[in-house]
């Protein structure tokens, strides 16, 4: 049975950096590092009626740091910070965008970065009509975020995909996802 061995924590803040050593069935060691921040959601808001998709535009550091385009087009996404993930979802929409979210459609739960991460995140599709946009949106401001909200046609956005310009994988997977599923908005 595999098992982590030891962890030394090397920091602890709005994500925990672990070393821990995993032990193979054979007993040999090897060291891993592994990131915590807790369980994520993402949403991708769509318009049937009008057949466009809500997504948000907002500077991002990992891509920065290796010499990438630091601003990404993505689903509204965030950690759940113990919330039931759906409420988290339509919270995160509501803060990132000013859309009023009802019912979710669960695509379930899938690991981000299973390598170094303990993120879980849970991804939804959720139809919303004009009278949803309650807010104007872009973020919490005591959080530093700087989102543009972006409402685009739903073949736009996946053209966008086809051609790499929205490279987030959360978001490619949900627009995917709403293909596969709504075929007659594309």
């Amino acid at each position: 049975m595999h098992v982590i061995d030891k962890i030394k924590t090397v920091h602890d803040g709005w994500g925990r950096f672990h070393l821990a050593t995993l032990r193979y069935p054979d007993g040999s060691e090897h060291p891993r590092q592994i990131e915590d921040h807790g369980e994520a959601t993402c949403v991708l808001p769509y318009d049937p009626d009008r057949r466009v998709v809500t997504l948000v535009r907002q500077p991002r550091p990992g891509p920065l740091f290796v010499g990438a385009p630091a601003l990404l087009i993505e689903a509204p996404a965030g950690v759940t910070d113990g919330e039931d993930p759906a409420h988290a979802a339509r919270r995160e929409a509501m803060e990132e965008t000013g859309l009023r979210l009802g019912d979710l459609q669960s695509l379930g739960a899938l690991w981000s970065m299973p390598g170094c991460a303990t993120e879980r995140m849970h991804c939804y599709l959720a139809a919303y009509g004009a009278a949803d946009r309650v807010g104007d949106g872009g973020g919490v401001a005591h959080e530093g975020e700087d989102i543009e909200v972006m409402e685009l046609p739903i073949a736009e956005a996946a053209g966008m995909v086809a051609s790499g310009e929205i490279c987030d994988m959360k978001t490619v997977f949900l627009m995917q996802a709403l293909q596969l599923r709504c075929p007659h908005l594309f």
